[in-house]
């Protein structure tokens, strides 16, 4: 008997407190939202000090000014007219006075009767140098192929026996010096066949040729000749 009402009494004593939990646990939740429902649904009912708080950051700072920099002060302007006056009268001539030629043009005074400036002669310039052009000491060089065009008559040599009948063939080129006349000098020979040496220079001495002018005046050249031998011509 005392097993079964401690039985029930338990089991309704564990009952009670769980209902009583559930209920206290619903009943906070309903007064938390309440308090937190409250400031959206009635912001009028919060303190004043609360609603002065700011919700935006504030601005930046503006950035600081940039220096100042100090302008020059304009220059003066020159009053003329206190230096010079109006002329009276054209004077016939200027009054100069003699100074040293490195001094520059400067003003010296006024015209007492005139009111004209009076400036003093400049530095005058120096004379031009004179270029003297000087003669080349040895003769000058030319191409063979502007010898060839001061030629009087072509070179016409006379073809060896010799080579003929050897079949000899090609070019004598000889170094030579044309005076100023334009006779032949100084003849050396560069290169060719040896049987066509001889007859190309006898007919190298026998040319003539028009002087050679530089800067109007004739003068010596020293060039190439080329005297060709060809079978058949």
């Amino acid at each position: 008997m005392f097993e079964d009402s401690l039985v029930e009494s338990i089991g309704r004593i564990r009952t009670r407190s769980r209902r009583y939990a559930v209920g206290t646990t619903l009943l906070e939740a309903a007064l938390v939202g309440v308090l937190v429902l409250v400031p959206y649904l009635y912001p009028a009912g919060l303190p004043p000090r609360l609603l002065r708080v700011p919700l935006v950051s504030p601005p930046p700072a503006a950035p600081p000014a940039p220096p100042q920099i100090a302008s020059a002060p304009a220059a003066r302007p020159v009053n003329l007219e206190l230096l010079l006056t109006a002329p009276t009268h054209i004077p016939a001539q200027i009054a100069r006075v003699p100074v040293a030629a490195s001094e520059p043009p400067r003003l010296i005074g006024i015209g007492p009767e005139s009111g004209i400036p009076v400036l003093s002669p400049g530095p005058s310039a120096p004379p031009l140098p004179r270029v003297r052009l000087e003669k080349p000491s040895g003769p000058t060089r030319i191409s063979s192929g502007v010898a060839a065009g001061q030629l009087l008559a072509p070179i016409q040599p006379q073809y060896p026996a010799i080579a003929l009948a050897a079949h000899v063939q090609g070019t004598v080129v000889v170094a030579a010096t044309i005076s100023a006349s334009g006779y032949i000098e100084n003849l050396r020979v560069l290169g060719g066949p040896p049987m066509l040496v001889s007859a190309a220079v006898s007919a190298i001495r026998q040319a003539r040729y028009r002087p050679y002018l530089l800067n109007g005046e004739p003068v010596p050249v020293a060039t190439t000749i080329n005297v060709q031998f060809v079978l058949g011509q």
